[in-house]
């Protein structure tokens, strides 16, 4: 029985519904074999000019064209230092120049002008401060002082400690 064809709805042939279900299903199977897409799953087709790259091309051109005139270059030097018999330039005599040491040394020189016309003016000027003034107060005030202490400072110093 576990083998026999279960049908799905009731019938009163097995055999013939059997046989009519496998002849649809395999209808069914032939179609869905021969059935062409309803969607276009390909992709977009690549424009030309994203593929030619003509930027790039340009760019590479450019610099094979560097390459070249810098090799051109440099097989005329070896050509010179050939044709030279080897004598070689190693001296540099150059002289370093600054194109603004002339504004510097005027700045220098109108900068230490004006320090001298400073430290003239300074010295020559008479100063305001009464130094003699200050001693004297000071002097003063330390005899005040004595006078008004209990235990004058002489004392202190006079004292030998045993």
């Amino acid at each position: 029985m576990h083998r026999s064809y279960q049908p799905l709805k009731p019938v009163t042939n097995r055999y013939l519904q059997q046989r009519w279900d496998q002849s649809s299903f395999q209808d069914h199977r032939r179609k869905v074999s021969s059935t062409l897409p309803v969607v276009d799953t390909k992709g977009m087709r690549t424009p030309s000019h994203v593929q030619l790259k003509l930027k790039k091309l340009q760019l590479q051109d450019e610099r094979l064209s560097i390459i070249d005139r810098d090799n051109r270059l440099l097989a005329s030097r070896l050509a010179n230092i050939v044709g030279s018999r080897g004598l070689v330039d190693h001296r540099n005599q150059y002289h370093l120049r600054s194109l603004n040491a002339d504004k510097r040394r005027e700045e220098l020189l109108l900068v230490s002008r004006q320090n001298q016309a400073i430290y003239q003016r300074i010295t020559s000027r008479q100063s305001e401060y009464r130094r003699q003034l200050w001693l004297d107060d000071w002097e003063r005030a330390e005899r005040r002082r004595e006078n008004i202490s209990q235990y004058p400072r002489g004392l202190a110093d006079k004292q030998v400690i045993m």
